[in-house]
């Protein structure tokens, strides 16, 4: 499941997300954005247990990203458009590094 997007009325197992293609290029993510602070508190606890399995360490919880949603935010939604992702399909570019203003290889 998508860490900040919320799961979907129909199926809890589901989020509500999805990506955007053009010539089968992913252009986008979107989803609903959760609003409840207490799932995104256990999510953030459940994922912090998964890190410390993995990786043997954890990062702490955004407590004022938390204290934000405790303070209220309206149901929304959000798209994250690559800019870059744009540039390689107008240049038909087949790499991402050829348009890549500062490369990363």
């Amino acid at each position: 499941m998508a860490a900040l997007s919320r799961r979907s009325p129909d199926d809890p197992g589901l989020a509500e997300r999805f990506e955007v293609y053009v010539c089968g290029l992913e252009l986008a993510n979107a989803f609903g954005e959760l609003t409840d602070p207490a799932e995104q508190r256990a999510r953030f606890i459940a994922d912090q247990a998964r890190k410390e399995a993995l990786y043997g360490r954890t990062y702490p919880i955004d407590e004022d990203f938390l204290a934000a949603l405790e303070h209220g935010l309206p149901p929304c939604a959000g798209i994250a458009l690559g800019f870059d992702r744009l540039v390689m399909l107008a240049t038909g570019a087949d790499d991402i590094e050829d348009v890549l203003w500062a490369p990363i290889r």
